[in-house]
């Protein structure tokens, strides 16, 4: 889809990822609102849909048949994915306090996070149970559960607690795939012990009498024990108390009680009713903050319907009109509740039930029903259409006309020179903001007036210095800054140097001051997250506006010059050490087009996050010979600098290459950046060139990388023993790719094996 470059008249964030918030933002996506900022923030890349987890538990689908990523849904919504968790809301002053980043400010409110199951302040719960909410957390106890059940000898009892749909399903499904399991392995499925406890007289409560009768029925079939009447008070290791003191024993406990809200909505003094979830009106609208709205499990309707999926899917579209009219100042409209819906509930093995009002059904052909309408429901999310390019100011009705028309003609006349610049209150604020360290040979830093920073450099050392500076490649403006801090820094580190000083050059979008202020700083917090731990201190810099986002630094460091490291210095007999997965180039070029998965992409900026500092000391302690920190000319121009400043060949073993997850994909799929041919034009220093290409990650040899790991020369002796304390130390990927040979006068300086 094209970019609408307008500026942000008003920010939307939306909290969760959940069924409603993913047709917001496709609708968003399909149709923006010009001046209108988007903001996803999810604790999940990847959130799972309710409908079909019984079957991805059952082994019918796999992990991305039941998932919505998030990355290219929100790429193709324009919107921001900020990956983190909501610790509490600051209503008074419109902002959400998320774990470990700057507070984010919104004009509209969305909340739509899902539920968690009701423990009732059972004990053990926690240490002892597995909660069947939130799912993603599910998901992963339930793999281990897997392997705890493939580990074990004899007799395996599982206690599901709850004996509603999501129970009976769960109960079944479970049952199904760890059946399957031991059956596949050779072992005995009867040692499999099933029951299911609740509360209520019967199971499926809120279903006719039919439908209970048939799934009593399969239970018998399934030998799984239905115990009524019965509430769970603790939960121990192997075994659950029930009210009346008895107790079953239990080697796995499944909770799947009624749904229970997180705190932090009341606890931010929004209306909620009596089990804490957000009341909201006929519109899906807060019923006490009205910029703020809710659908999903975690609202409670005027007329109450059953924490399920089936209506916060039916939300979705009333949910983004309403939003929609919101920020325009438009008329909100009704959610309508349907007050019947067919209800079709697998049994685990490819057999299913169906239920609506007093009638109920079976059959193989309703799993067939099921699955047909689950897959279409999917593929609308996971497979986006192309956008065609329009003009922005016919892809909607925008924010207020005359808002709108201001904001244009703020961009339009925006002055170059220092007329560019950030305001000075601006810019003063920020700083005021941002954590000011002192060092001792910081002589005038960014506290003085003075026109420059003055630097002391101590005896018997020397000043080392850098810049990097790029725009934008991800919407998080924080962990942008981050990432392009731990950039500029890695030349730093790959000389062996201490870092001592930076300065921060920083281009901010046009727009409203208070999204200006906001830009500034959040991409400067995420620079002086990875600048404060190296010692470095922030001494100054230059900001101004621009069209885009783009930032970097001027780094500076010191060392003994004896004690420099060079990209000569390589020995014959070195093994080459890469301390980081290479593939970042290749996964941003495909999430930019909206085909890279979103666990891809957020592993790569996990990457790039991880500094290259720590290397370097462990580096130094293996007597490196030579270092360079690798990134946009790929492994084999950052090799060709250092074999050629050393008079020396290398070779390189293909199948010893760290590789991101995904980067092999995207690769394949012919996704690579757009400095990939410029890189692949040193390909003839490559000795064999026609079989050394056939190799499938040959590519990546010249994918360009941002905050790539160090590349080094260590001697042979010591190369294990660095590697394996880089492994301890953080860099899981780091690895041995390859050895330095002696200069050959008759073949191109590099192999590939």
């Amino acid at each position: 889809m094209k970019t609408i470059n307008l500026p942000v008249a008003k920010d939307l964030l939306l909290i969760g990822g959940g069924h409603a918030h993913v047709t917001v933002l496709k609708r968003l996506g399909m149709k923006p609102v010009p001046g209108l900022r988007v903001t996803l923030i999810s604790r999940d890349i990847h959130t799972p849909y309710s409908g079909m987890v019984p079957g991805y538990i059952a082994g019918h689908y796999d992990y991305d048949d039941c998932h919505i990523d998030l990355g290219p849904m929100a790429r193709f919504a324009g919107a921001r994915l900020y990956h983190a968790e909501v610790d509490a809301l600051d209503i008074k002053n419109s902002q959400v306090i998320v774990r470990g980043r700057p507070n984010i400010s919104y004009d509209l409110l969305s909340i739509n996070t899902g539920s968690r199951p009701n423990s009732l302040n059972v004990p053990g719960i926690d240490d002892f149970a597995i909660a069947a909410k939130p799912i993603d957390v599910f998901l992963q106890k339930w793999e281990a559960l897997v392997n705890r059940v493939s580990n074990s000898k004899g007799k395996f009892r599982v206690v599901v607690v709850g004996g509603g749909a999501g129970g009976v399903e769960l109960a079944l499904s479970t049952q199904y795939r760890l059946q399957n399991t031991l059956k596949q392995a050779g072992d005995d499925p009867g040692r499999l012990k099933y029951s299911l406890i609740t509360e209520s007289d019967c199971i499926m409560h809120l279903h006719n009498a039919g439908v209970r009768e048939r799934f009593e029925r399969i239970f018998t079939e399934r030998f799984i024990t239905i115990k009524t009447n019965n509430r769970v008070t603790e939960v121990r290791a192997g075994q659950v108390i029930l009210q009346d003191g008895s107790t079953v024993d239990a080697d796995a406990v499944i909770w799947v009680t009624t749904a229970a809200s997180p705190a932090w909505p009341a606890q931010a003094g929004l209306a909620v009713d009596e089990s804490g979830f957000i009341k909201v009106d006929k519109n899906l609208q807060s019923v006490s903050h009205k910029n703020i709205f809710s659908a999903g499990d975690i609202a409670s309707l005027i007329d109450p319907r059953p924490k399920s999926g089936v209506f916060a899917v039916r939300q979705g579209p009333v949910l983004e009109r309403n939003l929609r009219a919101a920020a325009t100042g438009g008329q909100l409209k009704p959610y309508r509740a349907q007050k019947n819906f067919l209800g079709l509930i697998s049994t685990g093995d490819k057999y299913a039930l169906a239920s609506r009002g007093n009638w109920s059904y079976e059959a193989a052909w309703l799993w067939k029903v099921k699955d047909w309408i689950d897959v279409n429901f999917m593929r609308k999310f996971n497979e986006l259409p192309e956008m065609e390019e329009e003009d922005s100011l016919q892809l909607a009705s925008g924010i207020a006309n005359a808002e709108v028309i201001n904001e244009l003609s703020m961009s339009a006349m925006r002055c170059g020179g220092c007329g560019a610049k950030v305001g000075a209150t601006i810019l003063s604020r920020v700083m005021q903001r941002l954590p000011d360290e002192k060092r001792d040979d910081v002589l005038i830093g960014r506290d003085s007036p003075d026109d420059c920073a003055m630097l002391a450099v101590p005896e018997g050392k020397v000043m080392v210095q850098s810049v990097d500076y790029f725009r934008t490649f991800i919407e998080d403006t924080y962990t942008f800054g981050a990432i392009a801090a731990n950039h500029a820094l890695g030349d730093i580190f790959a000389m062996g140097a201490e870092a001592q000083s930076v300065q921060a050059i920083a281009t901010v979008p046009y727009g409203r001051e208070k999204v200006v202020e906001e830009t500034l700083y959040d991409v400067m917090a995420g620079a002086m997250s990875i600048i404060q731990p190296t010692g470095a201190v922030l001494i100054g810099g230059h900001s101004s506006e621009g069209a885009e986002l783009a930032f970097g630094l001027t780094v500076n460091g010191l060392i003994d010059p004896s004690k420099v490291w060079r990209k000569s210095g390589l020995q014959p007999g070195d093994a080459i050490v890469l301390t980081k997965a290479v593939g970042t180039g290749t996964l941003f070029a495909a999430e930019m087009r909206g085909k890279a998965k979103g666990r891809w992409v957020d592993a790569a900026i996990q990457s790039m996050l991880l500094s290259n500092q720590q290397a370097a000391a462990c580096l130094q302690k293996h007597n490196v010979t030579a270092c360079t920190d690798l990134t946009g000319f790929g492994i084999i121009g950052h090799l060709i600098e250092m074999t050629k400043a050393s008079e020396v060949d290398a070779e390189i073993v293909m199948d010893a290459l760290p590789l991101l997850d995904g980067a092999m994909d995207t690769v394949a799929a012919g996704i690579l950046s757009s400095l990939q041919p410029a890189n692949l034009r040193l390909r003839r220093a490559i000795h064999d060139i026609e079989n050394a290409a056939k190799h499938p990650a040959f590519p990546l040899l010249f994918d360009p990388q941002t905050a790539g790991g160090l590349l080094a020369g260590v001697p042979n002796e010591k190369a294990g023993a660095c590697v394996a304390e880089l492994n301890l130390s953080g860099y899981a990927d780091a690895r041995i790719i390859g050895w330095i040979n002696e200069l050959s006068e008759d073949r191109a300086p590099i192999q590939i094996k």
